[in-house]
């Protein structure tokens, strides 16, 4: 058997999103119209230099509210269930998420997007 590997993530901001629950936040984030902040912490600050240049960011981030997993999930598409994997469930064994989104500005340490689902 594999010995249980662990990987050590360091955070380096926080999103804020209008939306407080996973109940009232979209299925997809792809054609929202919704502001969300991404603020990075103050010391990597200078890694965003330039980064107004660009219209798209990719963003990879933590799904803080998950709780546990189950291989198999009922996505709301559908009413069989489905591989775990195979679905948007931010449910998973390892809780990543990840979000191609629309750069509207910059202001110092903070971005601001559209096109975020998450919360």
């Amino acid at each position: 058997m594999e010995e249980e590997r662990i990987l050590e993530l360091k955070p380096i901001g926080i999103i804020h999103s209008p939306y407080p629950s996973r109940g009232q936040a979209p299925r997809q984030g792809a054609g929202r119209e919704e502001i969300c902040q991404v603020e990075l912490f103050k010391e990597f600050e200078e890694g965003l230099r330039d980064m107004e240049r660009f219209s798209h960011i990719i963003l990879i981030y933590w799904f803080h509210k998950s709780k546990g997993y189950s291989l198999m999930v009922t996505p709301s598409w559908d009413t069989k269930p489905h591989g775990l994997f195979t679905s948007r469930s931010p449910d998973r064994p390892c809780p990543l998420g990840l979000s191609v989104v629309e750069l509207v500005a910059r202001e110092g340490n903070i971005l601001k997007v559209k096109g975020l689902d998450a919360i």
